[in-house]
């Protein structure tokens, strides 16, 4: 039974955005695994407070994310 854990800054992305990254996820292990394994297949989205978290040595923001995807 495989348990995907995906980490994310807080406020970054909305319910629905999270809801297709563990469809997305689920569906991926399944390609690998079999459909077999879908209902125990578990992913989980964290959310991490801003501060928390550090790309190249800074702590971006949830806006300072949103800036990059938006680039």
């Amino acid at each position: 039974m495989p348990l995907v854990d995906i980490e994310v800054i807080e406020g970054v992305f909305d319910d629905e955005q999270k809801a297709k990254m563990i469809e997305k996820v689920t569906d991926a292990m399944v390609e690998v695994e079999g459909e077999n394994m879908r209902a125990v297949t578990w992913v989980r989205v964290k959310e991490v407070r801003s501060g928390q978290w550090g790309i190249g040595g800074t702590t971006p923001s949830a806006d300072d994310i949103k800036a990059m995807a938006a680039e």
